[in-house]
């Protein structure tokens, strides 16, 4: 028998396969394809301390390989979540990991103490997001911004404290160090890519807001590229995503340096893709003789 359980940051995953944030919602739908005990856990909706209606429409556009999306965060808010949606995710059997958002330090700040005396297992910052009090500028593409947020969080909150990275930056090492540097028990990478595409009769963007998030099987080689440079820098567990689909692509990810995984936007054309991935996983690591799931992480050989 092979054993797919990880460990991040002190907390216990009985396999590396998480619901990426924005693609899972709060669970409930995809309830109906499998108990989500299969998954080792779920990251939830991007939560924000108030509640969200999110960008006018259209806000998603499909692209080669991939997907645009400028949703906006929509979401009930903190509250709402721990009073409706945790209760519900408790009983489910998996890991849960609460996605926190926001555009000043102190709405990062007051939802991690909100979330501080519940059962989420693990709290992971969305740092891209605009810093309003610094001109708009996302919190996550400076290493000053990452730095900044990360500690500013990091002293309230008591939960372990995951770091989702922009892959918006000119070198993705540095903000791995800056995260870790500042506090973070672990980083995540990496979250969407800025695209845009344009209707050539309207001559407007597709999306009303003019650019979005690709995600999507086009931005795994950027995915795995970024883990690789991300592991190689830091000492704390790196959880890696983008553009993830098959079990190949799983262990693609896990030998360039990642711990644990994240699925996202395959889920919108496979909810299933969960269920195949951890099957051609484990028969991968009995074909090869692999005992642990852990053995494949960082080992990658460079030219």
């Amino acid at each position: 028998m092979t054993d797919l359980s990880v460990n991040v940051a002190g907390v216990a995953f009985h396999n590396p396969l998480i619901a990426a944030s924005g693609t899972f919602g709060f669970g409930r739908e995809y309830a109906e394809f499998y108990p989500l005990s299969t998954l080792g856990g779920i990251s939830c909706k991007g939560i924000t301390l108030q509640e969200r209606p999110g960008n006018p429409p259209p806000r998603i556009a499909e692209t080669p390989s991939g997907m645009l999306n400028a949703v906006g965060l929509q979401n009930p808010g903190v509250d709402h979540f721990i009073r409706e949606d945790l209760p519900w995710l408790r009983e489910q059997g998996t890991r849960i990991i609460a996605n926190i958002a926001g555009n000043t330090p102190e709405d990062y700040c007051a939802m991690a103490e909100k979330l501080n005396d519940t059962d989420v297992d693990m709290i992971e910052l969305n740092i891209s997001c605009p810093n309003v009090k610094q001109g708009g500028v996302q919190f996550g593409t400076t290493t000053e911004g990452v730095s900044g947020i990360t500690g500013a969080v990091r002293r309230v909150c008591k939960k372990p404290l995951m770091v989702k990275l922009s892959p918006n930056v000119s070198d993705i090492g540095e903000m791995a160090l800056a995260a870790e540097a500042a506090g973070a028990d672990a980083i995540s990478l990496i979250n969407t890519l800025t695209g845009m595409r344009i209707d050539i009769r309207t001559r407007r963007p597709i999306i009303r807001n003019n650019t979005g998030g690709l995600s999507g099987p086009a931005v795994f080689p950027v995915a795995v590229r970024m883990v690789w440079q991300a592991a190689s820098k830091v000492k704390i567990p790196v959880v890696g995503l983008g553009g993830i689909a098959t079990w190949q692509d799983a262990v693609e990810m896990l030998m360039a340096g990642a711990t644990a995984l994240q699925i996202g936007t395959v889920l919108f054309t496979d909810p299933m893709a969960p269920v195949k991935i951890l099957k051609g996983l484990e028969n991968f690591l009995q074909e090869q003789g692999i005992e642990h799931v852990s053995e494949l992480t960082g080992t990658v050989r460079p030219w």
